[in-house]
């Protein structure tokens, strides 16, 4: 009988507490967030006003998804960032793609 060798994030995971795995989620998806608008900034070498001017939001919020610190920008912003960097959102289900139709949002 040969015993499964776990990875060092299945180990830490069976470490943590309902309420330690919850809040770890949370700040992955920050950091997920903070890392795609830094990677297209750099990219497209785009400042952070410049990005804030197109997405129509305040350089606030385009800072705070920068630094993976989420105070006061909603899904709206994101979405209107994303669209300021010129990306849109798809959902995939069983190979059916659905536009999540970012396109609507106005830039300001």
């Amino acid at each position: 009988m040969t015993k499964k060798i776990k990875s060092t994030y299945d180990k830490l995971m069976e470490s943590m507490t309902p309420k330690e795995k919850k809040e770890y989620e949370t700040e992955l998806k920050d950091f997920i967030i903070s890392e795609l608008v830094l990677a297209a900034m750099e990219e497209d070498s785009i400042s952070v006003r410049k990005l804030a001017k197109l997405a129509g939001v305040s350089p606030t919020i385009v800072q705070e998804m920068r630094s993976g610190v989420k105070k006061s920008f909603n899904t709206d912003s994101f979405f209107k960032v994303l669209k300021g960097l010129g990306y849109n959102l798809f959902l995939e289900r069983n190979g059916h793609v659905t536009p999540l139709g970012i396109s609507h949002l106005s830039k300001k």
